[in-house]
């Protein structure tokens, strides 16, 4: 079920990081962005429990998840520029 809720809360977190983060440089597809919301909840969840904010086997929360969404998108919108101009 940790899985299933990590998935979900990404979802989310992927569409407010949207919102949160705009700008040129973010991915234009829906569906990518809340897959690199998913990723950034994967990554919240992962670097909480290394530091040990969460539980093993606990999920990172929203807010955690919103904060790693945002910093997978930030990090592809450095990628993604970064391509372009070459």
């Amino acid at each position: 079920m940790g899985i299933i809720w990590t998935i979900i809360i990404g979802f989310i977190a992927g569409v407010v990081a949207k919102f949160v983060m705009p700008g040129s440089n973010e991915p234009a597809g829906f569906i990518l962005t809340t897959i690199l919301g998913i990723v950034g909840a994967f990554v919240a969840t992962w670097l909480g429990q290394s530091l040990g904010w969460y539980a093993p086997g606990e999920g990172a929360g929203l807010i955690g998840a919103v904060v790693g969404a945002v910093i997978v998108l930030a990090v592809w919108g450095m990628i993604s520029s970064r391509n372009r101009a070459v």
